[in-house]
């Protein structure tokens, strides 16, 4: 059950930070300040909110839902992505929510959230910082995609794959950055995407794409290992 309440030092003096517990999810949602790491190891997709329909950044850590083969921050060479170290934690207008249900919370082990002169901890502040990249990673998210849409340069991708155990995997309703229409860009935009940062940031996802045969040969040999 969530259960938001807003963070203060006088309800949750005592609480305590715990690590990340649970499986990880398959898909994980992105801002451009986290392509460069990511696409060391991940394929970096664009999807659509179903609720409205705007175009977000994301990481593919596995090939179907409950089965990540990216299972562990050294599998993906040190990156982990700034929505999960949040894991529990919220923004809420100009203030922080925590999910009190949330398994990473305790009142007798873990990291304090708060110091003895309730003043926030060294692992609040670090949670603060990535709220912080997380909401102005969301503006910048939006800007991106508006030029790549502009521009006719984001284009959607239909992923099939066959395992060694005969299984077929269809990825459906993920799009990508297309190469062509990047190398056919006239220069006058091309120096307009350079100058806004965007033009790395969309070779960058263009160049994530050969991580999915990666992916796809982790999971055949968690499947062998598994026989």
């Amino acid at each position: 059950m969530t259960t938001h309440e807003l963070l203060n030092s006088q309800n949750h003096a005592q609480l305590r930070l715990l690590p990340r517990r649970g499986a990880e999810p398959h898909f994980v949602q992105i801002v451009p300040s986290e392509f460069v790491a990511a696409a060391i190891a991940c394929p970096i997709l664009f999807s659509k909110d179903p609720g409205t329909g705007a175009f977000y950044a994301g990481v593919a850590l596995g090939l179907k839902p409950g089965e990540a083969a990216l299972e562990t921050k050294e599998d993906r060479g040190g990156f982990e992505p700034l929505s999960l170290q949040r894991d529990g934690f919220f923004i809420s207008g100009d203030c922080i929510a925590i999910d009190r249900g949330n398994a990473r919370f305790s009142e007798v082990e873990g990291e304090p959230l708060f110091d003895s002169a309730q003043q926030p901890s060294t692992a609040l502040r670090r949670m603060q910082r990535v709220l912080k990249q997380l909401h102005e990673g969301i503006e910048q998210t939006a800007a991106l995609v508006r030029d790549l849409k502009e521009l006719k340069l984001i284009e959607p991708i239909d992923i099939a794959l066959s395992f060694d155990d005969g299984e077929r995997l269809t990825l459906e309703g993920l799009y990508t950055v297309s190469r062509d229409a990047l190398r056919d860009l006239a220069d006058v935009d091309v120096l307009r995407l350079f100058r806004s940062g965007h033009l790395q940031l969309a070779y960058t996802v263009a160049g994530s794409l050969n991580q999915l045969s990666v992916l796809a040969h982790l999971r055949n040999r968690k499947l062998a290992a598994a026989r």
